[in-house]
């Protein structure tokens, strides 16, 4: 966690998303990013220039600080390793695994966090084209069937 409100840490990490993807970040852009009000962006940006986290020009583009970047960074990291570990581990479907990773990624312990991270990198890093246990695991979340490797006991 990086001791900011959900809400700071969604402005700054919109700022960020569309600061990769414009070359500047106006208003309209956060406003329609976050499903807000342009006032609204107004408030929040000020309120992120006050803990030196984002600048504004009056009426101009927002820039975040070097403050600023580094915790959107952290928090976009976040981001992407809860959307993968949604996504390619649990096999849900992108608009969820999108929707629970901007949900998620505020509340989880930094250990949490860093386990979700070895998890997605030890599961990518296999060697095998398809993790094994992933399909066999894919297959119990559609049909309820269960299937065992060597290494599993059967206990009933």
């Amino acid at each position: 966690m990086t001791g900011y409100s959900q809400s700071v840490e969604d402005y700054l990490e919109a700022l960020y998303v569309i600061g990769l993807e414009q070359k500047v970040v106006r208003v309209k852009d956060v406003a329609q990013a976050l499903n807000v009000t342009m006032p609204s962006v107004v408030a929040a940006v000020r309120t992120l220039s006050e803990k030196g986290l984002a600048e504004q020009e009056k009426y101009g583009h927002i820039e975040l600080t070097a403050k600023g970047e580094a915790v959107a960074k952290e928090i976009y990291a976040r981001h992407q390793m809860l959307y993968a570990f949604f996504s390619e581990i649990l096999g849900l479907d992108p608009k969820v695994a999108e929707e629970d990773a901007c949900r998620m990624e505020h509340y989880l312990s930094p250990e949490a966090r860093e386990r979700i991270m070895k998890m997605v990198e030890f599961i990518r890093s296999c060697r095998d084209e398809k993790v094994q246990f992933l399909e066999r695991f894919m297959r119990y979340v559609e049909s309820g069937e269960r299937s065992f490797c060597k290494g599993c006991l059967l206990t009933d």
